[in-house]
């Protein structure tokens, strides 16, 4: 069942530390947000493969979206 890795805060996708295919364990950065000068990891809820990274460097995202998608193993 995949699991989905969401932004803590709004802010803007400073920087993507991982791509689809790799491999995480919970609490690994996948992303990391700028919000009000200050950069703050979204950590991985679990860990996983993962399958789908949904933002690009530079966009803005809302509290609660999904920045990318793990699937188990």
């Amino acid at each position: 069942m995949p699991t989905d890795v969401v932004a803590h805060i709004t802010g803007t996708v400073w920087k993507i530390e991982k791509k689809v295919g790799d491999v995480v364990a919970e609490g690994d950065t996948v992303v990391i947000l700028e919000s009000m000068k200050m950069e703050m990891p979204v950590e991985a809820p679990a860990g996983g493969t993962i399958s789908a990274i949904r933002v690009g460097e530079g966009d803005s995202v809302a509290e609660g979206a999904v920045v990318a998608v793990l699937e188990e193993g």
